[in-house]
């Protein structure tokens, strides 16, 4: 069926009031995601999530290192959430569940790429139809974001974690991208475009992320960030 069939489908023996009151019986299950999401993440204590790609094989390198940055920030207490899927999501829950840490997974119910993995603990995974309320998940619960390569989902949620911290909607905290080879032309691009030639952004924007190379890197960062300023919620 095509996206165009689709659409005459979902429309067909439907007046407009119908689709109204579809609508609103949506909002109580919008609302029993949030309050799920918040009785649920309120008891973990402080994390930091780990962003990447479903795709990420075991054998890639992004792989190990997530593995590895998982493990470096349950060894200084701090749990990690990851997506709760595949690739650079189960590496993360893998580093933490495996070191002993709290092991959060976000899962979202895709109709592909998307399942969780085994690497969550049972009472801290969590099941979403809504990626908005995923996202709000995320800005809400973590202490910091590190994000391995990833597609359009990983960009999404790291440059509005970027927008909320720079237009003061969320408190800011630490944003570091790992690998340079892959987001430094992004970023060359971010600064020479957005800063330089059509000054979309302020030069202090660009201090609201790091670009680093490994998971101890990444890690440090975090750790000198909290050194620093008192650890609090985001909203």
């Amino acid at each position: 069926m095509t996206g165009e069939e689709k659409i005459r489908q979902a429309f067909e023996n439907k007046n407009w009031q119908e689709i109204k009151v579809t609508d609103s019986w949506q909002i109580f299950k919008i609302m029993a995601e949030f309050v799920d999401g918040f009785e649920k993440l309120a008891k973990i204590g402080p994390c930091v999530s780990i962003f990447g790609s479903a795709r990420t094989h075991h054998d890639n390198k992004f792989y190990k290192l997530a593995e590895n940055t998982a493990r470096l920030l349950t060894e200084r207490g701090y749990g990690v959430i990851s997506g709760g899927g595949p690739g650079i999501m189960e590496a993360a829950n893998k580093g933490a569940f495996e070191a002993g840490g709290k092991s959060v997974g976000l899962n979202i119910d895709l109709p592909f790429e998307q399942f969780h993995n085994k690497y969550i603990d049972r009472d801290k995974m969590l099941e979403f139809d809504y990626f908005f309320i995923r996202k709000v998940m995320f800005m809400k619960y973590s202490q910091g974001f590190i994000v391995l390569p990833g597609g359009f989902g990983t960009m999404d949620e790291s440059f509005e974690a970027i927008t909320l911290i720079q237009t003061g909607k969320i408190a800011r905290f630490p944003i570091v991208f790992v690998g340079v080879d892959y987001w430094g032309g992004l970023f060359k691009w971010v600064k020479e475009h957005m800063l330089e030639d059509e000054h979309n952004i302020s030069p202090d924007d660009l201090n609201l992320y790091r670009v680093v190379d490994t998971a101890e890197e990444a890690c440090e960062h975090i750790f000198r960030f909290y050194d620093k300023y008192v650890l609090k919620p985001n909203f």
